[in-house]
């Protein structure tokens, strides 16, 4: 049973080091992703941005500001869902810029705890659809593989201890509930009885 527990613990411990190498592996290439995300990031902002100025553009001709000119967008069921989508895209312009500006404000150490300023869905989708993971070897990279390695470590460790824990009180259970052994009682030697029976 010790032995059997022995080589249990060890297995744990394998499991343990191979999430601490996985997280290592994955979260190392977090900067390098990073910076293909902002360069996607980048381009999505350059092309709403053409989208902005035309429209800033055409209301401003008409001697309208943007919000005159999208008040004005209605009477039609097209008019009125080209307003929805123009203001969605104001909307989308405003929050990728400001987050692309922050993003190449930040160096590459800060970057690292800014993944709420990528959470695009599909500026994410289009620099993972191009991403080609690497050695990591900068400051960073190591940074987030040593960071990696301790989190699929503790993750995978504390996954398989909550998966046995079920096991060990089962078999504490069970130990506890084993009989005890009942001493024997001592014996009397036959020569002593016979000696006591002469005595009464």
């Amino acid at each position: 049973m010790g032995c059997s527990q022995t080589e249990g613990n060890d297995l744990m411990r394998i499991l343990a080091l191979a999430g601490g190498i996985a997280g290592a592996a994955i979260l190392s290439q977090y900067p390098a992703f990073s910076q293909q995300y902002m360069q996607r990031l980048a381009g999505q902002v350059d092309a709403l941005t053409v989208v902005v100025t035309d429209f800033d553009a055409s209301a401003l001709a008409s001697g309208l500001g943007r919000e005159e000119a999208l008040t004005q967008m209605t009477g039609t069921e097209f008019l009125e869902a080209r307003a929805k989508d123009m203001r969605a895209t104001f909307l989308r312009h405003a929050r990728l810029t400001d987050n692309l500006d922050a993003l190449r404000a930040a160096s590459p150490m800060k970057r690292i705890a800014m993944p709420q300023r990528m959470a695009d869905p599909a500026t994410l989708r289009a620099a993972w659809a191009d991403f080609e993971p690497a050695m990591p070897l900068s400051t960073p990279g190591a940074v987030t593989a040593g960071a990696g390695f301790v989190t699929g470590w503790i993750g995978v460790a504390a996954l398989l201890s909550l998966m046995a824990a079920p096991f060990r009180r089962r078999g504490r259970q069970g130990r506890r509930q084993e009989p005890a052994l009942r001493r024997p009682e001592p014996q009397t030697p036959p020569a002593i009885r016979k000696l006591e029976g002469v005595r009464r």
